[in-house]
């Protein structure tokens, strides 16, 4: 429980000074509450309470007055083990406003959500200081160089502890694996002045690289929070001073056990620091998906000024400057085209290879390399606001993120250590009890084994490092998991349900076929529907019209005959443009055509016919074509095993069309947008988990709705604001992807902590003696030491083979050519 104190919210919602009493009611309800009051005039409430925040925001949640809530994003000094994580989750949840509180050991970070005026980041990072971790508010402009500065600072130390402690390895163990050189040091050096140079040297060693151990463990020992280096600095201080009583005060130990263990404590601590180095280096890798992201924004930009070119730094570039972009530079800042045509590279924010035309009136992306032609763009979105930023941001949310499986690891780590020193004082126990004798030895070594052999930091780590590596190699294929709870549950989906318009069909009709009748020239056909259809905003007409050419005719006397068509004159001919029944009434025959028409209307066309001059001349259908790779990503996902689903506001015929074609599983049709919450629940309730795709307006209630919501990065704001996972592609092959990433991921995950538990619960008892009866062997301590620091590193390691996950239906040739924009 956090002590006693006055915490100030700030409350939304409040119209009227009756709401005052009805905040106050809510907060003096809450268990804890001292006092409650409540100012209108500033809308905020003044608390004395001796509770979690949460709760008081709970309440006024409940109440229909919710606390107005901030973020703040802090960097850590100094975490080690999953121990760290817990001792800093619960003195900063104990801290007077704090509502949630996530500590991410794999990127050092915490993320607070707190009670807006009831604190500061500022007063959050120095809680956690105080504790023992320097903390500092995150700068997320520039990319991190702590895991560089980390690995040269344990470099160094890692060699200066190794040059320190070879000299007393080869001085101990040299005679017990060479007697000749144990012969040789007796008579040369005598066993006094060797354990006196041992006893330098290791002292050396633990005062200088081994100090971190202790400055950090014996504090967390004192304060009842034991961690990793407090099992370290026990195990090698009792090592150490078992030693040095056996070299300076030898009669103080029983007969025979005057042994001296001064290469166990230096052997030790080089053997976890080389540990913490090779896991430093490997977590390094961990990031480099944010360090490619972050690297991909240019630093300066040619603006054009008064008519003349000046290079500026990016970020004093404002929305409306003109820039310009060389071919083969990256676009600074997210702009529209005003002059020039270009191919744009930009596989690195949409993971698709092919490059994309562009000519004026296009977007392009800050961060995206520009081909061979010069662009002259005018900035739309810059510094925080451009997509390269949201998608940093994006994935530095769901690397920080806590899944619901670490929920139960948090709790065992928790009490792992204490658990660990408790079996290491039973340990010596039985062995001074029960051992045979000398006992006092055999207990040290098995005692100093099993605090050195307990690997809390695996299990700490085998879930944000697998988190980090997945979340970052999703958005190299342009997957982007919003919500980290996505990644674990994307996994449980069971069936894929997605809106149609848009979403499986590119969203804007195109005219598919013409067939001509009565001897008309199909180009002579089209060239004049065309150029009728252009006096018309309909989408069917614009389709029509973009499939003419270039240079089309002037039309006149045209009239729309509501309902059913468009009709009027051009170049001297009487044309007419509309469905089967305007045909019938204007009595022209149709013949074969009609067959044509009913044949593309059951695939789920829109059909229309073409009069000249009174007579039939085409049948012409227009439809809204698949997206390209949608027949290949729903394959894939039939591959592995889910249900597709199609919920639309289509009318049945069209929408089952669709669905026939594409191999759909089940079909709802003609629902309006809050009936495809209706239809989602029901979809929920008879497959089981449920993901949504969409990407526009009316999908946003859907997403929400859904277990996971899915949206197109080519959608609506609002459509992507609501959903879990955004898929920066624009098409269903992401869907595949992100499903195999959440499979893979959360396979790598249950790997690791099968690991790192079953490594614990195997080898603790090994270290505590277990195989003593069967072999009369005792696990070294330094061994114990070696098996550690391999352990941390096997999970960081497994992990990073997340990077090579391809993606599961592979962008073609075929599939992805790229149309400059008209």
């Amino acid at each position: 429980m956090a002590q006693e104190s006055l915490t100030e919210l700030k409350v939304t919602g409040m119209g009227c000074a009756s709401c005052v009493g009805r905040v106050e009611a809510a907060l003096r309800d809450v268990p804890g509450v001292e006092d409650a009051s409540v100012n209108f005039a500033t809308k905020t409430a003044q608390v004395v309470f001796d509770g979690p925040a949460s709760a008081l925001t709970e309440a006024l949640d409940a109440a229909g007055y919710p606390a107005e809530t901030s973020q703040a994003d802090l960097s850590i000094d100094g975490m080690t083990c999953a121990s760290c994580v817990a001792k800093i989750e619960r003195a900063l949840t104990s801290s007077s406003g704090v509502i949630d509180a996530r500590v991410n050991l794999a990127t050092r970070t915490a993320t607070v959500t707190y009670a807006t005026g009831a604190t500061t980041p500022e007063s959050l990072a120095q809680v956690i200081t105080e504790v023992g971790y320097p903390a500092r508010i995150q700068d997320v402009s520039e990319p991190e160089n702590r895991e560089e500065d980390e690995i040269q600072r344990l470099t160094r130390t890692t060699i200066l502890a190794a040059v320190l402690a070879l000299p007393v390895f080869i001085l101990e163990m040299g005679g017990h694996m060479i007697p000749a050189f144990h012969h040789w040091v007796h008579t040369t050096i005598g066993a006094q002045s060797s354990q006196l140079i041992q006893f330098v040297l290791t002292s050396a060693l633990l005062i200088g690289p081994g100090r971190v151990f202790y400055r950090m463990g014996i504090p967390s020992l004192l304060q009842g929070t034991p961690d990793m280096n407090a099992l370290v600095a026990l195990g090698t201080g009792a090592a150490y001073l078992y030693s040095v009583v056996a070299t300076f005060a030898p009669g103080l130990l029983p007969q025979g056990t005057a042994n001296v263990y001064f290469e166990a404590a230096a052997v030790i601590v080089v053997l976890i620091l080389l540990g913490r180095l090779m896991e430093a280096r490997a977590k390094g890798k961990t990031g480099a998906a944010i360090r490619k992201l972050v690297g991909l924004q240019p630093k300066t930009a040619r603006v054009e000024v008064d008519g003349q070119i000046q290079d500026r730094p990016i970020a004093e570039i404002t929305v409306e400057d003109i820039l310009h972009i060389r071919p083969g530079e990256r676009v600074p800042v997210d702009a529209d085209v005003i002059e020039g045509t270009s191919y744009v590279d930009e596989s690195m924010i949409t993971g698709e290879p092919v490059p994309v035309g562009k000519s004026p009136g296009a977007p392009v992306v800050g961060g995206t390399v520009n081909g061979t032609g010069a662009l002259r763009v005018r900035a739309t979105r810059v510094g925080g606001d451009t997509v390269l930023a949201q998608v940093i941001r994006m994935v530095q949310q769901a690397q920080g993120a806590k899944l619901p499986i670490q929920g139960l690891v948090d709790r065992i780590t928790y009490r792992f250590v204490p658990a660990v020193i408790l079996v290491a004082v039973i340990t010596v126990a039985i062995w001074l009890i029960f051992g045979p004798s000398p006992a006092l030895p055999l207990a040290l070594v098995a005692g100093v084994s099993v605090l050195i052999i307990a690997c809390p930091c695996a299990m700490g780590l085998a879930t944000p490092t697998s988190i980090m590596v997945g979340t970052g190699r999703a958005a190299e294929l342009g997957v982007l998991f919003r919500k980290g709870d996505a990644l674990q549950q994307l996994q449980q989906a069971r069936v894929i349900a997605m809106d149609k318009t848009g979403t499986l069909t590119l969203g804007r009709p195109e005219l598919d076929s013409v067939t001509t009748a009565n001897g008309f020239d199909r180009d002579e056909v089209v060239r004049l529907a065309a150029a009728l259809e252009a006096r018309s905003e309909h989408p069917i007409a614009s389709a029509i019209t973009r499939a003419g050419p270039a240079t089309l005719p002037e039309a006149s006397d045209v009239r729309s005959l509501t309902g059913l068509g468009v009709q009027g004159q051009v170049e001297g001919r009487d044309v007419l443009i509309g469905s089967h029944r305007l045909m019938q009434q204007r009595g022209i025959e149709l013949g074969s055509l009609v067959e044509e028409a009913e044949a593309r209307a059951a695939e789920g066309a829109t059909p229309l016919f073409v009069a000249l001059d009174g007579r039939a001349a085409a049948a012409l259908s227009v439809s809204d074509p698949i997206k390209p790779g949608t027949e290949e990503a729903l394959e894939r996902l039939h591959q592995m095993g889910l249900t597709v689903a199609m919920v639309t506001g289509d009318n049945a015929r069209t929408a089952q069309a669709l669905a026939d074609r594409l191999g759909i599983d089940h079909v709802t049709a003609e629902v309006m947008p809050d009936g495809k919450v209706d239809a989602i629940t029901a979809l929920r309730g008879q497959f089981g988990t449920l993901a949504f795709v969409g990407d526009g307006i009316n999908d946003a209630p859907a997403l929400a709705s859904a277990d996971i919501g899915i949206a197109i990065g080519t959608g609506t704001d609002v459509a992507i604001e609501t959903a879990d996972v955004v898929l920066m592609s624009g098409d269903l092959r992401g869907v595949a992807n992100a499903t195999e990433i959440s499979r893979r991921t959360m396979r790598n995950i249950r790997q690791n902590l099968g690991w790192a538990f079953g490594y614990n619960v195997l080898l603790i008892p090994v270290a505590a003696g277990a195989l003593y009866p069967f072999g009369g062997h005792l696990l070294s301590p330094a061994l114990a030491a070696g098996a550690m620091a391999l352990s941390s590193v096997f999970v960081v390691s497994n992990a990073l083979r997340l990077r090579r996950v391809r993606a599961s239906v592979p962008e073609t040739a075929a599939t992805a050519t790229k149309e400059v924009h008209a």
